[in-house]
């Protein structure tokens, strides 16, 4: 990989070093030869990793882990300015970046793939991932999961190719500079930060003007038109990944098909050879909690996690399992954020109604605190036969009664935590 941003560095200092995105960095600037050192709350894989390979990682947020020879310091969105460590590096006079805002500085000097969209971000950016490793590209890669085939949310390429999944919150994405930009689709969502759809749209239209190159889209999806209309005259070249035709998968779900197509058309862009790429394509085998097999329970149950948090995510996954397989499906959902639970009850209730059995557990409040105005079980409500509960080991024991069903667990927050005392 070759970067200006990394090669003018000593150290960095990351506060949320085992993030999923943040890690990342984190993993790339040591591999780079750059002192690295972070914190956060708990021990997890990512901290585990990037220990192995030489970087410092505290338990805890404390002051006295920052260090005055430190070039700059790396937060997770997670982070809030309160915290100690950001205070201490602000009062030593060092340089202070978001995670977005450093994915930012490193795209401008790579040739940046971007993929964005409200929904199938982390599948499509997976997709591009594994089309150009095993398209002799040798890219970088940032990925808001983990890449099965490599068991790794990061890679790190030889080439100025650089591939990384573009977040819509809080318009983070606008840091980056695309030479492709990969738009998946466009929703409602994050509506506590956008207000209205019209607004996301208008985000999209600012990443669209951007672009130097191309942009690969459903030129047809009104949503993305309505974007295009908000940037106005655009200099990059737009290519409808809907013209790349059906291809075959070895996942299931008429969403992963487009994700497919859209990672295609990049594919085409960077001169893989198409029907090498169907190959790579046809042998995609998923991404970590997407639509993720987990195993089987003792009961012959067939147990899959997934992260979808939005209700079309939702309704995708459900017929993803309703389509694929000759099962009961079984739904366990954890909501993700009081504000989406509360202005998607009814979406939420309609997916999940699709299901033959369904349990809600407690809403995950992430980055939000519980103003007493939604509840999981107003969800459970709206949900013919669903059940409520709370407590995760009940819901292993609902679960492992189950016989011979698909049991999905989906959510974005800590519910997939229960996979490993369900199947084996």
């Amino acid at each position: 990989m070759k970067n200006r941003l990394l090669k003018e560095v000593r150290k960095i200092h990351f506060v949320g070093i085992g993030g999923i995105g943040v890690s990342a960095i984190a993993r790339m600037a040591r591999l780079e030869g750059i002192k690295v050192s972070g914190s956060d709350v708990s021990e997890g894989p990512m901290t585990e990793k990037i220990r192995d390979i030489g970087g410092n990682v505290f338990i805890g947020h404390n002051e006295k882990n920052l260090l005055k020879d430190t070039d700059f310091v790396v937060y997770s969105p997670a982070i809030g300015d309160d915290n100690v460590e950001l205070i201490k590096a602000r009062e030593l006079g060092i340089p202070v970046y978001s995670y977005p805002e450093v994915l930012g500085l490193i795209s401008r000097d790579m040739h940046t793939i971007a993929v964005s969209g409200t929904h199938g971000k982390t599948t499509t950016t997976s997709m591009i991932a594994e089309l150009m490793i095993y398209g002799n590209l040798d890219p970088s890669v940032v990925v808001g999961g983990l890449l099965k085939k490599q068991k790794d949310n990061f890679v790190l390429g030889e080439s100025d190719y650089f591939v990384v999944e573009a977040c819509e919150h809080k318009k983070s994405f606008l840091h980056l500079s695309p030479n492709i930009l990969v738009i998946t689709n466009i929703d409602k969502d994050h509506l506590d930060f956008y207000g209205s759809l019209d607004n996301i749209c208008s985000a999209f239209g600012e990443l669209i003007k951007k672009v130097d190159g191309f942009v690969v889209c459903d030129i047809g999806d009104k949503n993305v038109r309505k974007a295009f209309d908000y940037a106005g005259d655009i200099s990059a070249k737009v290519v409808d990944y809907r013209n790349i035709g059906s291809v075959d998968l070895s996942i299931p779900g008429a969403h992963n098909a487009l994700n497919a197509q859209a990672a295609l058309s990049v594919g085409d862009l960077v001169g893989i050879d198409f029907e090498k790429g169907r190959k790579i394509i046809k042998e995609y085998s998923g991404c970590w909690r997407r639509f993720d097999f987990v195993g089987k329970t003792e009961n012959d149950s067939l147990v899959y996690t997934d992260y979808a948090h939005h209700p079309v995510e939702v309704e995708a996954v459900v017929k993803s399992a309703l389509e694929g397989f000759d099962r009961e499906v079984v739904v366990v959902f954890q909501p993700h954020l009081f504000s989406r639970t509360k202005f998607f009850l009814k979406d939420f209730a309609s997916a999940l109604g699709l299901a033959d059995k369904v349990v809600v557990t407690d809403i995950y409040a992430a980055r939000e605190k519980d103003d007493g105005s939604i509840h999981a079980r107003d969800l459970v409500d709206l949900v013919d036969g669903a059940k409520y509960i709370s407590n995760f080991s009940d819901i292993v024991n609902f679960v492992e009664k189950q016989k011979k069903s698909l049991v999905l667990i989906i959510g974005a927050g800590d519910i997939y935590s229960i996979c490993k005392d369900i199947a084996s």
